[in-house]
């Protein structure tokens, strides 16, 4: 069984799960540090073991031109190159659509992009995704999508959704033709629905991806930033239509109280490069809201970022050590500030399954809605 659900919240549609993949078990709902070239910016393999990071998600698109797949593999995958034991998920490239820098065009067959390394046109097929991402062996692959912007047009991500769909079959198709040829430890293979914040656009993609049986399914294209009230809605239209028994995974979402409401709808997985990039603008999470640690006030603050956390950063540094490494640009302070959110945001996962567990997630709900609204005064 891939995915078991082995707790419900009886307030909201919060749940705990175990998501099984080759590489082991993976208690839901997790958040996973963006490692795009197989590492987090600034942070270890040993930093990600030291603050419970069950996973990671790295870019195959990046990754297929450096290294190269074939180095990957012959180094026993991410897992052997990098010596991260935990669960590795591999995105296909589809937010590379929201990169003027690497996207040409999307054609019908596949999408145009730019090696970010050479600067020349490669052509990814939905086919070709699938073999670089079972080349580089992760444990659970992304689907090939069309990602609109935000600010396209209805017709232009009604467009997106038609080829997500189509690739998808695709992508789904192949990935299992390759799996029964190599005899390799099953990979598994998430579908992505897309839409926007349209409801009639996310609730057709939403159907076209759950009549393919994927292992799991995700909500691409938000957390981009649409209005929250939108997001949450979409993401209700999607949990809706998509089968109870699969996890599901909001794509690129990573602020605390955004994650504890889309759990209360029934979200499982989560990534966002928002903790770490924020971390080294000097915008950290605590128990009581952000901070920016660049306001004038911290320049001689000698208390931690968080007198609640109990990372090693808010163990031993202030806030004003912190503030003055961030200011000088030494990458001391970017890693020591990236630890602290990432690790808040594990932590935060932890309280959430506990919480679930113990029919109190409604409580940590409401307590962090009132700390983002006192934090906004």
């Amino acid at each position: 069984m891939v995915f078991e659900i082995i707790a419900k919240d009886s307030k909201s549609k919060a749940r705990v799960g175990k998501l099984t993949t080759k590489s082991g078990v993976a208690e839901t709902p997790f958040f996973m540090p963006v490692a795009t070239k197989t590492t987090v910016k600034y942070i270890s393999i040993e930093d990600l073991e030291t603050m419970g990071a069950q996973a990671i998600i790295c870019n195959a698109f990046v990754l297929s031109f450096r290294p190269g797949v074939s180095l990957v593999k012959n180094a026993g995958g991410i897992s052997g190159l990098s010596t991260f034991k935990g669960i590795i998920f591999t995105d296909s490239g589809g937010f590379q659509m929201y990169s003027p820098q690497l996207y040409v065009r999307s054609k019908e067959d596949g999408v145009i992009f730019r090696n970010p390394f050479s600067g020349e046109q490669v052509f990814i097929t939905p086919e070709i995704d699938m073999d670089i991402q079972l080349g580089l062996g992760s444990d659970v692959a992304m689907c090939l999508d069309s990602m609109p912007l935000i600010e396209e047009s209805k017709e232009s991500i009604a467009e997106a959704v038609r080829k997500t769909g189509l690739w998808a079959q695709r992508c789904k198709l192949h990935h299992d033709n390759r799996q029964i040829e190599n005899g390799e430890k099953r990979q598994l293979l998430f579908g992505i629905c897309q839409g926007g914040v349209h409801t009639d656009l996310r609730e057709q993609s939403a159907r076209e991806i759950a009549q393919i049986d994927f292992d799991g399914y995700a909500i691409g294209g938000l957390a981009l930033g649409e209005p929250k009230k939108d997001e949450y809605k979409m993401i209700e239209t999607a949990k809706n239509v998509f089968p109870e028994n699969k996890p599901i995974y909001l794509m690129g979402a990573g602020e605390p109280l955004e994650m504890l409401e889309a759990i209360s709808r029934g979200v499982d997985i989560f990534d966002s490069r928002f903790p770490t990039k924020n971390a080294r603008r000097g915008n950290l999470f605590t128990s009581k809201g952000r901070i920016r640690l660049f306001r004038a006030e911290y320049a001689e603050d000698k208390t931690p970022i968080d007198t609640e956390c109990s990372c090693f950063v808010c163990k031993r540094y202030s806030k004003s050590y912190i503030r003055h490494l961030l200011r000088q640009e030494e990458g001391t302070g970017k890693r020591l500030a990236s630890y602290h959110n990432l690790y808040f945001l594990q932590n935060l996962m932890h309280k959430a399954r506990e919480a679930i567990k113990q029919g109190k997630f409604t409580e940590l709900l409401d307590n962090y809605r009132k700390i983002n609204t006192e934090n906004l005064k």
